[in-house]
């Protein structure tokens, strides 16, 4: 809904109100292989989540189609749900006040496993997470590293085909963060899970996944290797200036690859082979009191990608 400002406003929308409709995902096509795990990026709002409730079934899109292990996703079919699962990290799919094993044996009648399955694949996830000793705790005395751990642990006892994750190690520390990185990249491996991954954390991105699709406003604007784009980037420098008196944008723009300044700090992205040139140049008619060249970063690469100014869309 969109609500006009003001006290009239507020009283007429008591009435008659303009709804504002926006589309989450317009222009998104993409298929994945089986056992691949790929990272799908996008900037806040960009259509990440909405994406994923439409491809595990959660949400029904208002056109378009998809199918996942040859289903319609929002048909919810019986037989679709016992394939695939869904961990969302900031929604929980455990009882707080119940210890983690019980909301196993849930998951258990849900799914329908045979308990010889069920053990043997519980005791197999609990040795290859190293939570034996939190099994019988409540989940709400867990930490934030030791929940995920269940939650993934939840989603796979039913050894489903396709896994979507959206953001799981969000609110972690670094070292919880590593940890849950390792066990995924062991699933993959041990179980060929199929993994679509959305993380705000680009080590999460750059340790699990070969492949990138990212969207921006309901659009993908890449679907390629990351190691592609980090080639592109290995060719782009870095140059980082500290200046001694003030320089207006405006001149500092009659440079090639002023990306923008702050202060006395001015930053400018320059090919390789142009790095001494442009140097020599700024050096020569710029005060500079401090200079360096560096590797330009992966997220900078993805913010350059969201722009349309770095690698062919596809």
């Amino acid at each position: 809904m969109k609500k006009k400002e003001g006290l009239g406003a507020s009283v007429t929308n008591l009435f008659s109100r303009t709804m504002k409709v926006k589309d989450a995902a317009k222009e998104i096509s993409f298929s994945i292989d089986e056992g691949a795990t790929v990272g799908f990026l996008g900037p806040n709002g960009a259509g990440k989540t909405t994406t994923l409730k439409m491809l595990s079934g959660i949400m029904h899109p208002s056109g378009g189609g998809a199918k996942v292990l040859g289903f319609v996703p929002w048909e919810r079919k019986k037989a679709f749900r016992m394939q695939i699962s869904i961990v969302m990290g900031q929604r929980s799919q455990l009882w707080p006040d119940l210890p983690a094993l019980e909301s196993f044996d849930l998951n258990r009648e849900i799914y329908e496993i045979p308990r010889a399955d069920f053990r043997r694949t519980l005791d197999e996830l609990v040795s290859l997470f190293g939570i034996e000793d939190q099994l019988k705790v409540q989940v709400r005395r867990l930490s934030l590293g030791e929940r995920m751990k269940m939650e993934i642990i939840a989603a796979l006892l039913h050894r489903p085909k396709v896994l979507f994750l959206d953001e799981p190690t969000i609110g972690l520390d670094l070292i919880s963060q590593k940890s849950i990185r390792d066990l995924l990249k062991t699933l993959s491996s041990s179980f060929g899970t199929t993994v679509m991954l959305t993380s705000h954390y680009l080590s999460d991105i750059e340790d699990l996944c070969e492949r990138i699709i990212l969207i921006n406003r309901g659009s993908v604007v890449y679907d390629g290797l990351l190691d592609r784009v980090n080639a592109e980037l290995g060719n782009l420098k870095t140059v980082r200036l500290t200046l001694s008196s003030p320089v207006s944008d405006s001149a500092l723009s009659s440079f090639a690859g002023f990306s923008g300044s702050e202060g006395d700090q001015v930053l400018f992205r320059v090919a390789r082979e142009d790095v001494r040139t442009i140097s020599r140049s700024i050096l020569d008619e710029l005060p500079v009191i401090d200079f360096t060249v560096e590797d330009t970063p992966l997220e900078e690469g993805i913010e350059r990608l969201y722009r349309g100014e770095a690698c062919d869309a596809r």
